[in-house]
């Protein structure tokens, strides 16, 4: 009896389980993003604050994939992906009771992100080594609009929920969601079976942690195909990671500090991705995966970031969220879907990580750069009487938050210059044909 439900919560149904834990998980986390966001600006005003918020989290998950990739592949993935839902619950509970007791700083955050963003590091590894062994590989890019929609759902729903439910709750309260949402994401994956990959052939002697967590890049960077398809991935983080963290501080110069507008352009980008995702997930994306890649950096770009950069009012920021996020489900699982296919699940972890460090280590630099370039430069440059005012005003209106807007603009058309370009290397368009999938390596 217990064999048959270790199989029945396997292969697809196992993962939808595991997917479900992640929804009711990212919400929480979405909540609380927003509600500290809100804390934060009012305590500081800067958007160098909230761009540092980022970097602290997202660096140290950069910086800790190499080793993370290397220990996935030698650990139970089921144990490391339980690993990382605990260590981001501990870090809310912290925060938590900082909060609650009246003594939480900008600072604190600072810390408790970098903690969380370390652990971080071992989760995208083992979720995608997990769910290549959980499912087939027509399956891939099905998983990953599933979890394309997580994202998009919980970016939907927090930011009106957060909104809505601060003035009732409060803060401490969506914490205490935030930590009984890890206990629900931590519960779906210890319901489930995930098989292990067997173990590749080769000497019996085990290669040392570091030629382990340099194993990814050596084998990338033989593979000019794979290298080139993740160096665009570099150049759109840069683009893109100078202007997210700036979301916030743009509408809420706008708008005078309203909350609910920014709950709803916010929300309308998870609308953007969630019918990303379900056209992804019911469509299994373009048969061509770099298409989905290369071109939806294009359109994400263009229609995305420079509509938003131009728009000086919610709707035309809700429209340029939706659209920019609309295609990210359509860039990322078309991006796993080639790796699912080409690496072998028995080196995904440290690949992946290689893969993720190379393609994600511009955006701590660009959340670094971002803040006291907004606030020491663009946003008096482009107020009223500013230097750059006079000769940009045509295209943005000068005044609070304008230089916010002039940066969006400005990264949008790179985008779409970077998603281009990808398409003039041949290297980089033919990546499909250049490199076999594994299953055709095999045996």
């Amino acid at each position: 009896m217990e064999a048959e439900t270790e199989k029945t919560l396997s292969g697809m149904t196992g993962f939808t389980i595991v997917w479900l834990g992640q929804v009711v998980s990212l919400l929480g986390t979405s909540m609380t993003n927003f509600a500290l966001t809100i804390w934060a600006w009012e305590v500081t005003g800067k958007a160098t604050a909230l761009a540092l918020m980022q970097l602290f989290f997202f660096a140290p998950t950069i910086l800790m994939s190499p080793v993370a990739g290397a220990l996935v592949d030698r650990w139970n993935r089921k144990l490391v992906m339980i690993l990382s839902d605990l260590a981001a619950g501990l870090g809310t509970i912290a925060v938590f009771v900082l909060y609650s007791t009246g003594v939480l700083e900008v600072w604190n955050l600072y810390i408790i992100f970098a903690f969380m963003g370390a652990f971080q590091a071992f989760q995208f590894p083992a979720y995608s080594a997990a769910v290549s062994t959980m499912i087939s590989k027509e399956q891939y890019t099905r998983a990953s609009g599933m979890l394309g929609l997580a994202n998009s759902a919980s970016g939907i729903f927090g930011p009106i929920a957060a909104g809505v439910l601060l003035g009732s709750i409060g803060t401490t309260g969506i914490l205490v969601f935030d930590i009984a949402s890890f206990v629900v994401a931590i519960a779906a994956v210890l319901a489930v079976s995930i098989p292990q990959p067997a173990p590749p052939e080769g000497p019996a002697e085990k290669p040392s942690l570091l030629d382990d967590s340099l194993f990814g890049f050596r084998y990338i960077l033989r593979r000019p195909s794979l290298l080139g398809l993740q160096l665009v991935f570099f150049f759109i983080n840069f683009s893109g990671s100078l202007c997210f963290p700036l979301i916030a501080p743009l509408i809420l110069t706008k708008t005078g500090g309203d909350t609910l507008m920014l709950g709803s352009v916010q929300s309308a980008m998870g609308v953007g991705g969630l019918a990303g995702g379900l056209i992804l997930s019911a469509w299994g994306g373009p048969r061509r995966k770099v298409d989905g890649v290369l071109a939806g950096m294009m359109l994400s770009s263009l229609l995305g970031m420079v509509v938003f950069g131009l728009g000086n009012g919610v709707y035309l920021w809700m429209f340029g969220s939706f659209m920019n996020l609309f295609f990210l489900p359509f860039i990322n699982g078309s991006n796993q879907a080639i790796w699912q296919s080409k690496i072998p699940p028995s080196m995904q972890g440290r690949v992946f990580s290689a893969r993720a460090l190379i393609a994600q280590i511009s955006a701590p630099i660009a959340m670094l750069i971002t803040g006291p370039l907004t606030d020491n430069f663009l946003l008096p440059a482009m107020d009223v009487g500013g230097a750059l005012a006079p000769s940009l005003g045509w295209l943005i209106e000068a005044g609070p938050g304008a230089g916010i807007s002039l940066l969006f603009v400005a990264m949008g058309l790179a985008g779409a210059g970077i998603g281009l370009s990808g398409y003039l290397f041949p290297h980089i368009r033919n990546v499909e044909n250049l490199i076999p999938d594994h299953d055709e390596t095999q045996g």
